[in-house]
């Protein structure tokens, strides 16, 4: 973790108020809800201590044709004051925020940001909307917990969270009343714990009070070296990669968390435990294989592509000969994919008749073979235009088929 557990928010600026500071929460968890969510947040608030220091953020998918009853309902099961949010609304301890139906919300300057949702641009996630604004904002003291609901609104936030450090929870599928969004968030490999949501409140009190002050940019101690040596052998051992010339720093932070969650305290204990469970070495792993990607990610670095390395790539090689690709690091596929759509719209607006062959690689195995199918889940809209997903993409029920 950073440096002690206190969270001040990036760019943040002294408030002129001198009571403020004593205000800000130690921790931001947001809660994503959709179908059957009530339930769920009835019961997480019912296992919930008032005074946590923590604060709360309900993302709930809402009906823009009723009105909201959240403030009341929920008000029933915390002491904590219950509030639906407002523009400029300043993030507090030990309060709940509920977030108004037809908006996706933000946060920056620590303060809540409201905007109208606009149904014309494909579906509303409001959820990876706001995970993925909370972990720009808030890193490591940021929480994303996925409770019940159809889709896969979340998925994409929960690996923003992880991106930066933060923690996330999910619902069990078997509790959920509806599996979609923990199953779709779970599916990722990045969830740090499923539990039945009447857990959720202890485990997470657990693995934040495990937190321990030390600088990211801090080395190991000496006598940590001998132990780190040990877990890249063993990591090593089960996934044949090596981690060892990875940034010290980065992979640290990972395994503090992998320490959090396990609420182990001692370097020297989570070796033990590495050496004794081949299921942590895999988490680990996972952990320090964050996938972050996303169809057209980098949208400046696409356009180049297009504008620029596609035409280059086809104007100086021999026509007669096929295209060759190569997608390093390709995670799950939508890298690979993206240029096969740009390079398939190229030649065809100039009427090029050429083989292309891509070929994307990558050390996570799941990764590239969740990317061989095809398949992903409905919020790529929010990152393919309309046209390509008419052209290139063949809708399934609450999933998009790349077309061969």
């Amino acid at each position: 973790m950073g440096e002690g557990c206190a969270l001040t928010p990036a760019g943040s600026q002294p408030s002129e108020e001198p009571s403020s500071d004593a205000r800000l929460p130690s921790y931001v968890v947001a809660l994503g809800a959709s179908a059957g969510g009530l339930e769920a947040l009835e019961a997480f608030f019912d296992h919930l201590p008032v005074d946590t220091g923590m604060a709360f953020v309900v993302i709930q998918h809402l009906s823009p044709d009723y009105k909201s009853l959240m403030v009341e309902l929920l008000s029933r099961h915390t002491k904590m004051p219950v509030v639906r949010a407002e523009m400029g609304m300043r993030i507090e301890r030990d309060t709940v925020y509920l977030i108004p139906p037809k908006t996706n919300m933000t946060v920056g300057q620590g303060r809540l940001i409201l905007s109208q949702q606009s149904p014309q641009f494909g579906p509303q996630l409001p959820i990876d909307i706001f995970f993925q604004s909370l972990a720009e904002e808030f890193g490591e003291q940021a929480v994303g917990i996925v409770l019940s609901g159809t889709g896969s609104d979340g998925m994409r936030g929960v690996r923003a969270i992880k991106e930066t450090g933060g923690l996330v929870l999910a619902q069990d599928e078997l509790q959920a009343k509806f599996d979609g969004m923990p199953r779709s968030a779970i599916a990722t490999g990045l969830v740090d714990l499923v539990l039945p949501v009447e857990q959720m409140p202890a485990e997470l009190l657990a693995v934040v009070s495990s937190c321990e002050p030390r600088p990211n940019s801090a080395p190991p101690p000496k006598s940590d070296e001998q132990q780190l040596a040990r877990v890249f052998e063993l990591v090593k051992r089960q996934t044949n990669v090596d981690f060892s010339l990875y940034k010290p720093a980065t992979v640290l932070r990972r395994i503090e968390r992998r320490m959090q969650v396990n609420q182990v305290h001692d370097f020297k204990d989570y070796v033990r435990l590495l050496d004794q469970s081949g299921r942590e070495r895999t988490s680990l792993y996972k952990e320090l294989l964050i996938g972050v990607t996303k169809f057209f990610r980098d949208a400046e670095a696409f356009r180049l592509v297009e504008e620029r390395v596609i035409p280059t790539m086809f104007e100086e090689t021999n026509s007669q000969e096929p295209v060759r690709i190569w997608v390093t690091a390709c995670s799950t596929g939508e890298e690979a994919y993206s240029l096969a759509m740009l390079t398939r719209e190229y030649c065809d607006v100039r009427g090029i008749d050429r083989e292309i062959k891509i070929f994307a690689t990558d050390i996570d195995r799941e990764a590239v073979d969740f990317g061989a199918t095809g398949i992903y889940p409905e919020s790529i809209a929010a990152d393919v235009p309309t046209d390509r997903l008419q052209r290139f993409f063949t809708r399934k029920k609450d999933q998009f088929q790349v077309n061969r």
